[in-house]
């Protein structure tokens, strides 16, 4: 019997970030991309449940942080895992989003090999 992939949602403006992500991960995940946090959460509130949520933070549409908000005070979504991918170097920011509820905060540029471990970790 064949393991079922685990679901990835990726929401970043920036498609080659999400390719990057996608190509790095194929062999465990199942990738669904948004540019935009709106797109996303429609997309959430349709039943779609992923295992798995990154999320850039500076996008044109909504903030990031906004979004993780929204993930985290939502009894439907709480318990999917967040990891926030940004160039944001403030860390009084990224303190805060992982005091909000984010499992880990990863600086833009960033390895795609040291991602990809950290995340086989978060879907164990």
């Amino acid at each position: 019997m064949e393991l079922m992939k685990k679901k990835l949602l990726i929401v970043d403006d920036k498609p080659e970030i999400a390719k990057v992500i996608s190509i790095y991960m194929a062999a465990d995940c199942e990738t669904t991309h948004f540019e935009d946090p709106i797109q996303a959460i429609t997309w959430l509130q349709m039943g779609n449940l992923p295992d798995l949520i990154i999320s850039d933070l500076n996008m044109p549409e909504m903030y990031g942080g906004d979004f993780l908000h929204f993930l985290k005070s939502s009894e439907i979504f709480k318990s999917i895992p967040v990891i926030i991918l940004s160039s944001e170097e403030d860390s009084n920011e990224r303190i805060r989003l992982l005091e909000e509820g984010a499992e880990d905060f990863i600086l833009k540029p960033f390895n795609p090999m040291e991602l990809n471990v950290r995340l086989k970790k978060l879907l164990k």
